[in-house]
């Protein structure tokens, strides 16, 4: 008899980490969670500058994309964490949960009833544990650790004035009543180090005697007895094991692995799954379609100094940055890199910003960004449109649950996309010609000056533009009239009993900001919708 369980959570990331921590406040609760990837052991994971030395390497899937057709046939680098915590483990640690518009859209325009701001204002407060800002737009008392950068970078308070100098005024908090405007983000870090879900939730869970993690775990399928999910098959260590769900299965596999497993499953758009020769236990056109993710365009400068982060890239600067953190805690390693940053508009004619900045104090500091000349320092600035028009998908590649998907985010494919993220670049450039900066900067490297016309800066575009990280909605919700909805407004999948998806593959839309907290939001509504308690 296979071993038996009450609920059975697939996926150890953001979404998969608070439902651990919640279910099991009940101690009658018998809880498991698989992981594919391995323990959050790695020390460049608790290290807030750790993020530039983890957007490939082992804690991550290796995913590249199918060609992009709109971004000149590239197959681009597409990282998402294979690790306890998941991205919340490997990412720039950036806190900000979108514009409330973003929720309201869901739920009074996409099918998603009681997904309004109005609703899930709750869950963002009770999740966060903000330690400097409070009131009626923060938590203080939540699991997941929201700080300020202690020390910003020279770099970074530079741009925070070649912002304001560009007439984009400061706001000291992107997650407050105003989303528009430059400043200094805040991060999920507490104490110096990293805060991921893994930390803020599943760590404080994992000595309930009713909690089980298992990680190394590659889940094969989803068991269908009779229209209902009752179990999974996992192998671990060579070993094929079954375990049986006796309430739910809860998949948290993100926004490409849940698609990936509903398929494996025999859940999805029938027609593939035949091809792939996968029986059909449901016909759900959905699995897979509506991948969304913000399509980000690096301009990369070097500076005339050495006042970005890029001087602890020699040794004797890198020994000392070591020495002040392990000693005090301090100095350039509590950086998250991604420091600044800054939501302002494409079009002024749109009611919320439409655009979203990320400054990075250091260049060539993520994979497949450009670099400047060795020996020289430099920033970056990344931009992206916030609400993407193009529609992408996530399909198998083979029945092999070993197999990775084939991940088309389709980036550029709506023109609309693409006029907006040159305006993103012009601006871009516009902040790094400002006077704060200016006096730093020796030559902006990326673009050259010979990139000016309309054509050009497409051209640019569509050569070094690159996800963001944010791939969401390939499992969206939505209303029972809309044929493309995979789940309902409680997360529960259509025509199969005892399985819900509860991570960042159910928005009906991509939210206007880091995905992160967004994720961690579903992750405690779906408890209560579990528990019962809405």
């Amino acid at each position: 008899m296979p071993e038996g369980f009450d609920y059975i959570i697939v996926g150890g990331g953001s979404s998969g980490c608070v439902l651990a921590n919640r279910l099991t406040a009940e101690s009658a609760a018998r809880v498991l969670l698989l992981e594919a990837g391995g323990k959050d052991s790695h020390p460049l994971i608790h290290m807030p500058v750790g993020f530039a030395k983890m957007t490939t390497g082992p804690l991550t899937w290796g995913l590249v994309t199918a060609p992009q057709k709109h971004a000149d046939n590239r197959e681009i680098p597409y990282a998402q964490a294979r690790v306890i915590g998941g991205g919340s483990s490997i990412n720039a640690e950036v806190f900000t949960r979108g514009n409330p518009a973003d929720y309201d859209r869901w739920a009074g325009e996409e099918g998603a009833e009681g997904w309004a701001f109005a609703d899930v204002r709750k869950y963002f407060l009770r999740s966060e544990g903000n330690t400097f800002l409070a009131g009626e737009w923060h938590g203080t008392e939540g699991e997941l650790g929201v700080s300020n950068v202690p020390q910003p970078q020279p770099m970074t308070r530079a741009f925070v004035q070649a912002c304001q100098q560009r007439g984009i005024p400061y706001n000291p908090d992107f997650n407050g009543a105003v989303q528009e405007g430059s400043g200094v983000y805040q991060t999920t870090t507490r104490n110096g180090r990293r805060c991921s879900a893994a930390v803020g939730y599943l760590r404080p869970a994992a000595k309930r005697r009713n909690l089980t993690v298992r990680t190394g775990c590659l889940v094969h399928r989803i068991v269908i007895e009779n229209g209902r999910a009752t179990g999974i098959e996992y192998a671990q260590d060579g070993k094929r094991v079954t375990v049986r769900a006796e309430s739910e299965v809860l998949l948290t596999s993100g926004a490409i692995g849940s698609p990936k497993m509903m398929m494996l499953s025999g859940l999805g758009p029938a027609a593939h799954l035949r091809e792939k020769g996968i029986a059909v236990h449901a016909d759900l056109p959905g699995v897979g379609e509506n991948l969304q993710d913000h399509f980000g365009i690096d301009i990369v400068a070097e500076l005339k100094g050495h006042d970005s982060l890029d001087r602890y890239n020699r040794l004797h600067w890198m020994i000392w940055a070591g020495a002040q953190y392990y000693l005090f805690g301090a100095g350039p390693v509590t950086s998250n890199v991604v420091e600044g940053g800054a939501f302002w508009y494409a079009d002024r004619s749109r009611q919320i910003p439409d655009l979203q900045f990320h400054f990075l104090a250091g260049a060539g500091a993520e994979a497949g960004v450009p670099s400047v000349p060795k020996g020289s320092s430099g920033i970056t600035l990344n931009s992206y449109v916030l609400r993407p028009r193009s529609r992408g998908t996530v399909r198998l590649r083979s029945a092999d649950p070993k197999a990775l998907p084939v991940v088309d985010p389709n980036f550029l494919g709506d023109p609309d996309d693409l006029k907006t993220a040159v305006e993103g670049v012009r601006i871009s450039r516009e902040i790094f010609e400002q006077a704060a900066l200016q006096k730093h900067i020796r030559k902006i490297r990326y673009p050259d000056e010979s990139v000016r016309s309309q054509a050009e800066l497409e051209a640019y575009a569509r050569q070094y533009g690159r996800t963001s990280y944010h791939p969401t909605c390939t499992c969206k919700m939505g209303a029972e009239s809309d044929p493309m909805a995979v789940v309902d407004p409680k997360l529960r999948v259509r025509g199969i009993d005892g399985l819900r998806i509860c991570d960042s593959s159910v928005m009906p839309s991509l939210v206007g900001s880091n995905t992160n907290a967004p994720t961690i939001m579903i992750g405690e509504k779906a408890a209560d919708l579990v528990r019962g308690n809405r």
